[in-house]
């Protein structure tokens, strides 16, 4: 009887996650209750999931990411990439689909996918690409990749060691590299030619982070005494690190003078009204070389408890702060609000300073201040607070703390220092203490969808792997090909091996279907040391579903991508790797027992 339950609910699970007729994570919660309710798992055995290194890992990975992209950390490789492409699309393709296939022979794909995610993402910004057009071949070139070193993925780790429990050997380093090389070219150049065409073309999300002429503010900056920039001429100043920023005015105590027609040193306490994007803005006020007029504290937006946020206030046609100077509303003078900046449609202030503006409908002002203190301005609704600004932030001082945190992670899970998942937590961890990220971002950094997913499939795994259904599929599936060759046997195991990896992890299932296909190599008589090499084959072979491997599940929120996108070019993938399994796999390592 739980068999049919368990055949039933995996059934009517691929289905609704194929559909989309309800959310994944939603699924994901209908199994888990499936489960509970119906006796098969005990309420803990259900959410043990959520406590799997592989949800911490992903979890942890997906803060990680967003500490980069938020430090510009990616950017140096990101842009040698788009340099070296040139704005064509299929040459950019190739070049990362190649980088990333040679980081992931050696290092765990994890970290490798999670690099090129925003390095993808800010390439199709560059060239005006669609990135669902390169991310599904980014995780599928990691997979293939993995297959060529025993290093490449921790299931050949796995696989490698029970093989020596059993008494046929453990895998020497380069030992897969023989099969795995060769289908992993095969596999690549098959990307390149056919994820242009198969793949749909979505706009890129995050192209609105980019700075542009369309996002400027005025803003008042004042020279402190001991700045660096005092006796310098005002028409050159911040040229060479911010080149956009134009300085409009100099207020030296009673005088405007004008840097494009006065010549003008710099001296202590000059007042600049500049016109500039979000993110010079706060570079400068971080050099600690200028200040906000109105402030006595620095903008510090570090992980502190109650930590800042800067945020755009819209005046709504219904505000009471229509018509008021700036200086004498209550947000100008409550010492916890910061104004950093005013936006208007057309830049055309004719108040000489910006407190002096008279506010309009549609005016923007780029303000900085606590949490707690935004939940209070919110609720004046006196204004429209619009919190998708602090997106834009790139905290490119804190760039190498990233840069730092993630080689830490990678060095340290390649040397086996520590497992991935203590790696990711710790990186993560750092991400937020060093500044790179603030916990707000860290939470909304978690797909919580993706997370679920992985949680609720590891309960269907689990159910499977308890009542013995996994083991009644496996026998039933190999009884039919038990009158066949060898090589028929093998590609049956391939195949099984790789349908399996779609539903339960690839180490789940190669710890599950090892035993069986030792025993099934030697019921017919042949040497199991193929079958061992088939089984490394056939679970990273998990190409035709986001559930089949967790580099799948991190790009189909990036990519916007559809359950069924990833069978267009998974299937055939599939297909491809079972068959040159099965041809190639006996020509290296002989069916005849030695």
């Amino acid at each position: 009887m739980e068999t049919w339950i368990i055949t039933a609910l995996l059934i009517v699970t691929l289905y609704l996650l194929i559909s989309e007729k309800i959310s994944v994570d939603l699924t994901a919660i209908g199994i888990m209750v499936t489960l509970v309710v119906s006796g098969i798992l005990t309420p803990r055995e259900a959410v043990a999931g959520f406590a799997n290194p592989a949800v911490i890992t992903v979890g942890a990975m997906f803060v990680v990411s967003k500490g980069m992209m938020r430090t510009g950390g990616v950017e140096f490789l990101g842009r040698q990439v788009i340099h070296f492409a040139n704005g064509s699309s299929l040459l950019a393709l190739t070049l990362i689909l190649i980088t990333v296939a040679i980081a992931s022979a050696f290092i765990n794909n994890t970290p490798v996918v999670i690099l090129f995610i925003p390095v993808v993402m800010a390439m199709c910004c560059e060239f005006g690409l669609s990135p669902s057009k390169f991310l599904i071949p980014v995780s599928y070139a990691s997979i293939l990749a993995g297959t060529c070193t025993l290093i490449g993925t921790s299931t050949n780790i796995i696989i490698s060691d029970l093989s020596n429990e059993y008494g046929y050997g453990a895998l020497t380093m380069f030992e897969l590299s023989i099969i795995g090389a060769p289908i992993a070219i095969i596999g690549i150049l098959f990307l390149i030619i056919a994820a242009p065409r198969v793949l749909p073309e979505l706009a890129n999300p995050i192209c609105n982070i980019e700075d542009g002429s369309h996002r400027q503010y005025l803003a008042e900056l004042k020279i402190r005494p001991d700045s660096k920039l005092v006796g310098k001429p005002a028409n050159t100043l911040f040229r060479d690190k911010h080149p956009n920023l134009e300085v409009l005015e100099v207020i030296n105590k009673s005088h405007i003078y004008y840097p494009g027609r006065d010549t003008i040193t710099i001296t202590g306490d000059d007042i600049l009204l500049v016109k500039s994007s979000l993110n010079d803005l706060v570079a400068i006020l971080h050099n600690e070389e200028v200040e906000l007029p109105s402030s006595e504290t620095g903008l510090l937006l570090g992980a502190q408890k109650d930590a800042p946020i800067v945020v755009e206030l819209i005046i709504s046609a219904h505000s009471p702060l229509r018509g008021r100077r700036l200086a004498n509303t209550d947000l100008a003078k409550d010492p916890d609000v910061h104004i950093i900046a005013v936006k208007r449609s057309n830049l055309h202030l004719t108040e000489r300073q910006i407190h002096d503006i008279r506010l309009q409908t549609g005016d923007i002002i780029l303000i900085w201040c606590s949490e707690s203190k935004l939940d209070t301005i919110r609720s004046d609704q006196e204004c429209i607070v619009i919190e998708d600004v602090y997106e834009e932030i790139v905290h490119k001082r804190k760039a190498i703390w990233s840069i730092v945190n993630f080689i830490g992670m990678v060095v340290t899970a390649t040397l086996g220092f520590a497992d991935i998942m203590t790696c990711a937590l710790t990186a993560a961890f750092l991400m937020i203490i060093t500044g790179c990220l603030q916990m707000r971002d860290a939470y909304r950094a978690l797909q919580a969808d993706v997370l679920m997913l992985i949680a609720g499939t590891i309960a269907l795994g689990a159910a499977m792997a308890k009542t013995g259904t996994s083991q009644l599929y496996a026998e039933a599936f190999l009884s039919l090909f038990s009158d066949m060759s060898p090589t028929l046997v093998l590609g049956g195991m391939i195949l099984l091996t790789s349908i399996s990896t779609q539903i339960l992890s690839n180490n789940a299932t190669a710890v599950l279907l090892l035993p069986i296909a030792i025993s099934t190599a030697l019921g017919i008589g042949v040497d199991p040391k193929p079958f061992i090499i088939g089984i490394c084959i056939g679970a990273s072979a998990c190409f035709a579903t986001p559930v089949g491997y967790q580099t799948n599940l991190m790009v189909y929120g990036p990519g916007g991508y559809r359950f069924k996108d990833y069978l267009k070019l998974g299937i055939p993938l599939n297909i491809f790797v079972v068959l040159a399994g099965m041809l190639l796999i006996p020509v290296i390592w002989p069916f005849h027992l030695s």
